[in-house]
């Protein structure tokens, strides 16, 4: 038996960032990405964002790569999405997403900073968010692609 703990904030958004995702059945939304998460034998712990983005604070299953993990985790909720009458304009998500590790002291700090996304997205703007999480966990921003998908 292996013990493992992989434990990972990933940050993706709406195709160019377009809020289609009305508050008001958000949480119709989180339950069915939950239900991808438990499908994986992964375990969410938070889940949380705005109009045009979305947080998660997931233990991923060490079978499965992040890179799969969200390609499914994207393709499932789009189909899912695209037949819901709640999320008329949902057109896709964007290509690119940003996943980065934590150790378990860091759990309840991500899992506080996912739960109050509403009120700190009153003073900063996605774009500068997701910036402030490249360059803090030292990932070069290439401009010519930055948040073109």
């Amino acid at each position: 038996m292996s013990y493992t703990r992989l434990l990972y904030h990933i940050v993706f958004r709406t195709k160019y960032g377009k809020p289609t995702i009305p508050e008001a059945h958000e949480k119709e939304l989180y339950a069915y990405i939950m239900g991808i998460v438990n499908n994986k034998k992964s375990k969410l712990y938070r889940i949380g964002g705005t109009e045009n983005h979305i947080h998660l604070l997931v233990d991923i299953h060490p079978t499965i790569a992040l890179s799969d993990f969200m390609k499914e985790l994207k393709e499932y909720s789009s189909k899912w999405l695209a037949k819901n009458p709640n999320f008329p304009d949902f057109e896709c998500w964007a290509v690119s997403f940003a996943g980065f590790t934590y150790s378990l002291k860091d759990k309840q700090t991500i899992f506080n900073y996912i739960k109050n996304q509403k009120a700190h997205h009153k003073t900063v703007r996605f774009e500068e968010e997701y910036r402030c999480f490249l360059t803090e966990n030292g990932i070069d921003i290439d401009e010519r692609y930055f948040l073109k998908d």
